[in-house]
């Protein structure tokens, strides 16, 4: 007897997960390639298709982990399928996440999918469904920054290196703003089987307004200081330079004209 659960068309990879993921692949070649006077244009649909598609796996972890958790429901939503059009909410998953790269260059979170917490027992499996999102775009981060810290960019054509970057730089700046304790974010998600009924209780209004609340303590100077200092040590440690990730966000807005190399970036 089959299940909801182990259904092959509930885990069967959505036709909108591949076309992304062709788009990524398609677009990086050309990055890669250097065509002429399209690079800049390349640069944009490969990390836009990229980011959409690390949102799609941060999506899926946290599915995927619910379903081990004991939440069999998350299969018969789609979830499974890595499809962004059976997200909850596409607008606060995609849209608005994309929009923000776009206008911003920043890697803000997207919303969650819909778990059924009540048939999850433990509060450790709930930390983990939530963990399990901002832990893929930090594995994807490492992934992208792969060359850059195994010293392997010798051959590495350089729009590519600074599409690379960028994008790597979103990912590390969705895990550290997934990871904030605040309500609606899986930092919170995180800690909040481990509070006590009244603080989740009192904390559960703000939920629905916690990306709002990170996205204006982001516009107080002090704070946006103290994060992009944040993610600029990350990157180091990554062995990216401010310079590489500048570079790929002049590229990535290539309506403003590719920029002007004037320094050679080292192997």
């Amino acid at each position: 007897m089959t299940s909801a659960s182990t259904h092959p068309d509930h885990h069967r990879i959505s036709p909108v997960f591949l076309g992304l993921a062709a788009i990524m692949a398609v677009s990086g070649w050309a990055v890669w390639s250097g065509l002429a006077d399209v690079t800049g244009v390349a640069v944009f649909f490969f990390v836009v298709s990229g980011w959409v598609v690390s949102l799609c796996l941060h999506e899926y972890a946290h599915a995927h982990t619910a379903l081990r958790s004991g939440d069999t429901s998350v299969a018969a939503k789609g979830y499974l399928t890595l499809n962004p059009l059976k997200y909850t909410h596409a607008l606060l998953s995609i849209v608005l996440p994309v929009a923000f790269v776009v206008l911003g260059g920043i890697g803000l979170p997207g919303g969650a999918v819909y778990i059924e917490r009540g048939r999850i027992r433990g509060r450790w499996r709930h930390s983990l469904i939530s963990a399990a999102g901002p832990a893929t775009n930090a594995l994807f981060a490492a992934v992208l920054t792969a060359p850059f810290w195994l010293d392997a960019m010798a051959d590495v054509p350089f729009a590519f290196r600074y599409a690379l970057a960028f994008l790597a730089m979103l990912q590390v700046t969705a895990a550290i703003l997934n990871l904030l304790p605040v309500p609606g974010l899986d930092g919170y998600g995180v800690l909040e089987p481990w509070l006590s009924p009244a603080a989740r209780r009192q904390a559960e209004p703000f939920a629905p307004f916690g990306l709002l609340v990170v996205f204006g303590f982001l516009w107080v100077p002090a704070v946006n200081g103290v994060f992009w200092d944040a993610i600029g040590h990350v990157m180091g440690v990554l062995n990216v330079t401010e310079l590489d990730v500048s570079y790929g966000y002049d590229f990535f807005r290539f309506w403003q004209g590719e920029p002007e190399l004037s320094v050679t970036p080292q192997p």
